[in-house]
Formats: structure tokens, C-alpha cells, sequence
């Protein structure tokens, strides 16, 4: 981590013609450049190399069809492979698919046979009559059979009665075994019908309805002989096709297996190959020296890498750094460490070029802010148990990837989790506050003097006790008795809030320096950040001293004269200090030269910056010569907008000094949220664990269980996780607004490296992974 963006510079890669490939994916496993398009004005689909492009997304298709319908178990001359894969499984497949649709078949007509059989000798012990039409010539009586689904039979049995008019006879049973539909492949129940019938008209008739319902029609036997051979013939066939159709699914098997274990491999050169070509057409071709030009972005850190690195070609391919004036892309390092916090930053904007970085500061002031509105010595532990987890078991963790976003969420964050619940414990140490309860540690710094039967003491402990003196850490534990407990708390935590505001604003615009004199504005020092820091410490810094002062100067005795400091605060403004007792000799004085010090500071902020530019714009060439940095580009442009540079800093004027005040009383969340979660816990404490320690009985234990566990969930699922949560997204808006507007514009472009590590992301979007 480091405290601004790594130095990037412009370099020029000449890639050898034949070359281009294996230089291209070279960088691609060193993932050291961000490649810029030198063919911004050719289209997508003229550039040098969109056939390989296509290739690529030919291969992509034949290995997610393949993934997809055969459920290839992905474990870990290229093309050619793909392509003769793609046959050699379609080939089997569509054997498999027509063999199946026999058997199928098969075994319909094999239920048919079975259940009509009942059909003829039921009818042949039953006389039946039947009329016959006047036209049929033949007296003939002949059979249409098959299967039918179960869910359309009744609308079956009316069509044919409506349009054969009685001369039918149907019979149908359901089958016992459910079969698949032949064409649609969906399991579900069928019917076996008969029909008998006269005549050729009426069998057409038939045969139009059957058609329409989608039957299965298949031939029926004249006799039981016929029927025994055809019974026969088919239990024949469907033993010879169940051996096929194994043979042919242990073949399918052999070949899925041998093409997982290459699948991988497969999937990451294919990606590979179409991630080079698509390098590849974002450099120029030079026709003279037959070689592709690309222009890289690189850290300069990094520049001695990236020359020696060593291809195979016979010509060596060379890197020129050349000098640009376009701004280069944001580099922060990170470690798995830094990350969560360096995601925490670049969630409100990546940084400016070499701009200072706050997420060195955050890592410490983040999970701070945090553990002042969460401070909870029981709760901290257990978020931070829950991070200790996290971070030992970070390698199974990982290479066991879940799809669970919340889940990676949390485990992404697992550094962040761990340094909040730490400060937790240190803030709930300070408030003396463990699931809503004190711990007397050190023993109280009160001696008081009361009723045995008193439950709870009517004033301040110094009413009815002597101060021995204070207690060595955090808040005195005799306060978690005293009737006044909550309006002390409330002071305590409300004063604490504006002096860590006071101190983090100022630390934002202290940060602004470095800014001013890496990017050689020390005028800015002057005219803007002196007028800041005036006017922030002289109105808001002295309202810390004047709390610390209260805090030195009045002691327990005599808290009860202790003078009002937000009356004096309100007073200063005013200039009417003298209405009421100083807390000082001299406060007017100092007072009214603080407001006089931040209101004059007001106008040099408003205007010192447009008339000192204006005032150089219109200044000799000589001086202009001598300026540099942002201040030179400013100088040599053709025309100096005074009006717009004083709108611009007319705006940050009122922004900031109205900011002041609005960002000091934001910080007064950290007081909110801490009394919030404070009473959250007491309440929670008081409506179930006290019912449950009440009861005195043997079966007191028995009843302890339930309620414990009903505790335990109430304080995971509201504490921990709903009022954490609430705690982060105060702290990540106190560091986004309060802080980092200071100094910090995040308005930058983040720098994306030509990295194959990136490539497995991608994998698991287009699903073959």
C-alpha cells in the first residue's frame, strides 16, 4: 500500500510480424501493461483480426454446447479437436436419441399387445351388437389400435362417438408403467386403446380422429397365434436394443471422460487466444517495417521488466518510452490485506492521477469511526472471532468459491470484519460495556455511602459518595447504577463525537498539502489551504479546546457550576460574551480575534485563487517561462476565463464553509448510534435474559437453554448484523463526504492491465466454468 498512485509513463512496443502473437501473450501472463486502441475511428468488424476473432467464438460455442448438453464435468492442431469433438458427439447422440425412440416404441407395442388381448377375449364371451352401415360392403369387422394419452381420452371417446355416430365400439385401459412421449419427451401416464369397427368409410373416419389426438397407432394381430409371435419377435428386439443402447452410453462415457480432462485446458486457450486477438486489434500495422505499433501504459517501476523481456522470434521485438500529455490511468498495489479498504475508497471514485490515496489512513480511521457507534466489549468478540474464522480458513475458502454473493461479501471483507470487531473491543473497553453490562475491573473510583435496599442512586455519585479518584480505564462502572447514567453518557459521547469530527476534517484538509506541492500549486498552500485550515480551527477547534478545557478545568465537585459551552459557542457568534461568567480570563478577546481570523479568511478563500491567476494570465512571457506544472498548462492556453475559474471557486467557498458546519454536526452520529446500539443491547438484555435468570427453581437451568438461544439469535441477527451493518454504512459516508472531500477528487480512471489472471472472472459469467 502506498500513500498515492503508482507513476505510470507512455510507452511504444514494436511487435515483429510473426511475432505478434507470443510477444501479446507473454504480456499477458506478466500482466503488466494496459494497452491503448490506435484505431479508434475503424469499426469492430474491419480490423486486421476479426476471422481469428471468429474462430475463437466458434471453439467458445462447440465448448459451452457440449458442457451444456452432454453435463461435461469440466476438471482441467486445437480447433481441429473441437471440431471433430463436436461430431464424433453429435454422431453418438443422435444414435443414442433413435435408439431410444425404438425401444420406446417397442415397449408401447409390447403394452398394447398385453392389454387389447383382454380386450378381445372380454368381447368374445360378451355378444355385443354392433350395427353395421348399409354402405359397408364387406362385413368384414377390423380393429384400429394403439396409445393415447391419459388426459385427452374423454375428449377421444366423444369425438368419435359424435362423428361414427355408435359405429364403434371402444375400449381403453391405462397402462401401469409411465412411458415418455415420443415427440416431446415428457413422462406422464397412457392408454391403451381398441376400436372395432365396419367398413372403410367409418375406418377412415377413424383413422382422421386418431391423427388429430396425436395417437401412437400400431398394427394388431388377427389371432393369439400372431400375437404370440409378434410378442415374441418384440421381447427379442428390446433385448437387443438395451444391449445396444449400454454399449452405446459406456462409449458416450469413455469420450465425455477423455474430453474433461482437457477441458479446461481447452476453455483457458480458447479465452487466451481471444483475448490476444483482441489485443491485437487495438495496434496499427506499419507497412513499411511490416510490424504492429502498440502503445502501452506501464508503471515505471515495471519499464525494466517489460524490456527484458525475451521472445522466440528471430527479430527481438523493442519498447520506446515515449513522452504524452494525456493523463495515465490510477495504479494503487494492494494486498489481500489492503484491498477491502482500497475497494472501500474506489467505491466513491477512483483517484486522480498521483493523488493522494486515503486508504492508508483508512485502515485505521475506518474501523475507528466504526467501533464508536458499535463499541461493545461482547459483541466486538464475536465479530471478531467470526473475521478470526474467515482469515484461517481463507485458502479452503477460497478454492471452495461460492456463488453465494452475500456470503463472498462477508468473505471479502473478512480483514475489514476483523479490524471492526478489534476496535470494538478497545471502544467497548472505553464505554465499559459488555451485552449491556459494566465489569468492574479495577474497582470504582466512588466510595459511596447509601441505603442497602437502594437499587439505583437519585443523582450524580457525588451526592451521596466521595470521589477517590478515577478509574484507571474506560468509564467508571458505578455510572451503569446512577440515575443520571444516560444524560452522562449522552455528554460524554456528544462531546467525544465533535472533538474525533474536528480531528478527522482537519487531518482531510492537513492531507490536501501533499497534494498542493506534488502537483507544484504552492500558491494553492497559501490561498486555499491556510484559509481552510484558519477557518475550520479557528470557529470548530477552538470549540474542542474549549470542551477539553471544561473537561481539565471542572472537576466532579464542581460540575454543577461548570458554565454551558454550547451558550458560550452561540455567544462567540454573537459577541456577547461578556452576558455571562468567562470560562477564562480573557475569552472575549481571544474570541473575537477567532471569528475576525475565520471571517477574513472567507474572502481570501472566495478570491485569492481567481486574481492570482488572472494576475499571472496577464503577466510577462518570462514569468509564465519560469512556472511549472498544472500552472503552465493553464498559462499557455489561448484564453483565461476569469469568470468561470472565480464561478468555479465561488462554489467550493460556500461548499466548504457551510461543510464545516454540516460535516461537524454529521459526526454527531457516532453519538447517535453508539447510545442506539447501547439501549438496542439493554433492551434486549432486560426482555430476555432477566426472565430467564429469574427463575430460582432446579428447573432453572432447563428454562436457561431456550432462553439463551433465543438470546444469542436476537443478538446476531439485530446487534451484529443489522446494527453493524447500519454502523458501516455511517462510517463509509463519514470517510466519502466529511473526509476524503478534503483533499480527495476521485474523478481518475483505474488502470486495467492485459492480465490473463483476470481471465477465470469470465469463465464463470459465460457458465463453463
Amino acid at each position: 500500500m502506498v500513500f498515492r498512485s503508482e507513476e505510470m509513463c507512455l510507452a511504444q512496443l514494436f511487435l515483429q510480424s510473426g511475432s505478434e502473437y507470443d510477444c501479446i501473450s507473454e504480456l499477458g501472463e506478466m500482466g503488466l501493461v494496459e494497452f491503448r486502441d490506435l484505431n479508434p475511428s475503424v469499426s469492430s468488424f474491419q480490423r486486421r483480426f476479426v476471422s481469428e476473432i471468429k474462430r475463437c467464438e466458434e471453439m467458445e460455442r462447440i465448448l459451452g454446447k457440449t458442457a451444456k448438453n452432454y453435463d461435461l464435468s469440466i476438471r482441467g492442431a486445437f480447433q481441429e479437436q473441437l471440431q471433430r469433438l463436436e461430431m464424433e458427439l453429435s454422431e453418438v447422440a443422435r444414435n443414442k436419441e433413435k435408439l431410444q425412440r425404438n425401444l420406446l416404441e417397442l415397449t408401447e407395442y409390447t403394452h398394447m399387445l398385453k392389454i387389447t388381448r383382454t380386450f378381445i377375449h372380454s368381447r368374445s364371451r360378451v355378444s355385443v351388437f354392433v350395427q353395421r352401415p348399409r354402405d359397408s360392403p364387406s362385413p368384414a369387422h377390423r380393429f384400429v389400435s394403439g396409445l393415447i394419452q391419459r388426459v385427452k381420452v374423454e375428449a377421444f371417446e366423444r369425438m368419435l362417438w359424435r362423428v361414427c355416430k355408435g359405429y364403434t365400439i371402444l375400449s381403453y385401459a391405462e397402462v401401469d408403467e409411465s412411458l415418455a412421449d415420443l415427440d416431446t419427451g415428457e413422462i406422464n401416464k397412457s392408454v391403451v386403446f381398441l376400436i372395432s369397427f365396419w367398413g372403410d368409410q367409418i375406418g377412415q373416419k377413424v383413422q382422421k380422429i386418431c391423427d388429430c389426438y396425436h395417437c401412437h397407432l400400431y398394427p394388431h394381430p388377427e389371432n393369439d397365434e400372431e400375437r404370440a409371435d409378434v410378442m415374441d419377435s418384440l421381447r427379442t428386439r428390446i433385448q437387443d436394443l438395451n444391449n445396444v443402447l449400454h454399449r452405446t452410453e459406456d462409449y458416450l462415457r469413455q469420450v465425455l471422460q477423455k474430453a474433461s480432462e482437457s477441458a479446461f485446458t481447452w476453455v483457458v486457450q480458447v479465452k487466451k487466444m481471444k483475448a490476444i486477438y483482441h489485443i491485437l486489434n487495438l495496434c496499427s500495422f506499419d507497412v513499411t517495417n511490416k510490424c504492429l505499433i502498440a502503445e502501452v501504459w506501464c508503471p515505471v517501476s515495471d519499464l525494466a521488466n517489460l524490456r527484458g523481456r525475451k521472445g522466440d522470434a528471430t527479430v527481438p521485438s523493442f519498447v520506446n518510452r515515449i513522452p504524452s500529455n494525456d493523463t495515465p490511468p490510477t495504479l494503487v498495489r494492494t494486498n489481500k490485506f489492503t484491498s477491502g479498504f482500497q475497494s472501500i475508497v474506489e467505491a466513491y471514485g477512483v483517484g486522480d492521477y498521483r493523488e493522494a490515496s486515503p486508504a492508508p489512513y483508512t485502515i485505521i480511521t475506518f474501523p475507528f469511526l466504526f467501533a464508536v457507534m458499535f463499541g461493545d466489549l461482547g459483541h466486538g468478540m464475536v465479530m471478531t472471532l467470526f473475521a478470526l474464522w474467515m482469515v484461517l480458513t481463507e485458502k479452503k475458502r477460497r478454492r471452495k468459491r461460492s456463488g453465494n454473493e452475500i456470503w463472498m461479501m462477508f468473505f471479502d471483507g473478512r480483514y475489514i470484519i476483523l479490524m471492526m470487531g478489534l476496535f470494538s473491543v478497545y471502544t467497548g473497553l472505553i464505554y465499559n460495556d459488555c451485552f449491556s453490562k459494566s465489569l468492574n475491573i479495577f474497582g470504582s473510583g466512588w466510595i459511596i455511602h447509601s441505603n442497602a435496599h437502594t437499587q439505583k442512586y437519585n443523582a450524580h455519585p457525588n451526592v451521596s459518595g466521595v470521589f477517590s479518584g478515577p478509574y484507571p480505564f474506560g468509564i467508571d462502572p458505578i455510572w451503569n447504577m446512577a440515575a443520571n447514567r444516560l444524560s452522562f453518557l449522552n455528554s460524554y459521547k456528544m462531546k467525544m463525537s465533535v472533538i474525533i469530527g474536528v480531528v478527522h476534517m482537519s487531518f482531510g484538509v492537513v492531507l490536501s498539502v501533499f497534494n498542493h506541492l506534488h502537483f507544484r500549486q504552492k500558491f494553492n498552500v497559501y490561498l486555499l489551504f491556510l484559509p481552510e485550515l484558519l477557518f475550520l480551527l479557528c470557529l470548530f477547534g477552538y470549540l474542542v479546546c474549549m470542551i477539553l478545557y471544561k473537561w481539565v478545568a471542572f472537576g466532579s465537585r464542581d460540575s454543577c457550576l461548570a458554565p454551558s459551552i454550547l451558550i458560550h459557542f452561540i455567544n462567540m457568534f454573537l459577541m456577547q460574551g461578556g452576558d455571562i461568567t468567562p470560562l477564562y480570563p480573557g475569552q472575549v478577546c481571544v474570541e473575537i480575534f477567532l471569528v475576525v481570523v475565520a471571517m477574513l479568511s472567507v474572502p481570501v478563500l472566495l478570491l485569492g485563487k481567481p486574481l492570482y491567476l488572472y494576475w499571472l494570465y496577464r503577466g510577462g512571457k518570462g514569468l509564465r517561462r519560469r512556472r511549472q506544472g498544472i500552472l503552465h498548462i493553464i498559462l499557455i492556453l489561448l484564453q483565461f476565463d476569469f469568470a468561470d475559474v472565480l464561478l468555479h471557486q465561488v462554489i467550493h467557498t460556500i461548499e466548504y464553509c457551510l461543510g464545516c458546519i454540516s460535516n461537524t454536526a454529521s459526526y454527531l452520529r457516532l453519538w447517535a448510534l453508539s447510545l442506539a446500539h447501547a439501549q438496542l443491547s439493554e433492551v434486549l438484555w432486560a426482555m430476555v435474559m432477566r426472565l430467564g435468570l429469574r427463575v430460582t427453581t432446579r428447573l432453572g437451568v432447563l428454562v436457561l437453554v431456550p432462553v439463551f438461544g433465543l438470546f444469542a439469535v436476537l443478538t446476531v441477527s439485530i446487534l451484529l448484523v443489522m446494527e453493524g451493518l447500519s454502523a458501516f454504512l455511517h462510517a463509509l459516508r463519514l470517510h466519502w463526504v466529511e473526509f476524503q472531500n478534503k483533499f480527495y477528487h476521485g474523478t481518475g480512471v483505474k488502470f486495467v492491465p492485459f492480465d490473463f489472471s483476470l481471465l477465470p472472472s469470465v469463465f464463470e459469467q459465460d457458465g463453463l466454468l
